[in-house]
């Protein structure tokens, strides 16, 4: 079943990369005690989550700010070191990247697609959500192939 607005977001494990090293991040945890606007990528690399994803949310950050967001995290099913390469190549830092190695997170929020006819094996869907205090506020899936609805902007839109 997919996560809903109301939704408490579920337990998993997560990996960030640390000038220390990894880094477990327990799901549920990290999103108590404050906003964060969370998007998901199918991959680190892959041409629209670097041309247009993740450039979108640096470039509307501070706006996202403004509105109430303390935190902007990125999650994709790559590892760890995959997505502290893309955050240093794209000078992400104002975001902060979730490893979800195994898809453990995509899977407990409903959100896991099947990409192995493109040879990408389990990964995420493209989505964004805010989240309250743990609790899904918004959340915006694309279909398939699409780019629209996952966007900084129309998460700003929404705000």
């Amino acid at each position: 079943m997919t996560i809903n607005v109301g939704d408490t977001v579920p337990a998993a494990k997560l990996t960030k990369l640390t000038p220390d090293g990894m880094e477990p991040v327990d799901a549920a945890e990290y999103f108590k005690g404050r906003k964060v606007a969370l998007f998901a990528v199918p991959g680190a690399f892959t041409p629209t989550c670097s041309a247009k994803h993740l450039p979108g949310y640096l470039e509307k950050a501070e706006e996202l700010k403004a509105q109430g967001i303390d935190e902007i995290a990125c999650t994709s099913v790559n590892d760890p070191f995959v997505l502290g390469a893309w955050s240093k190549q794209t000078n992400a830092d104002g975001v902060t990247m979730l490893a979800d190695g195994n898809g453990d997170f995509a899977e407990a929020l409903g959100l896991a697609m099947d990409g192995t006819k493109f040879g990408m094996g389990k990964r995420s869907q493209r989505y964004s959500m805010v989240v309250d205090d743990g609790v899904v506020t918004q959340i915006n899936v694309e279909a398939p192939g699409e780019f629209k609805v996952s966007s900084a902007e129309h998460m700003l839109g929404k705000l």
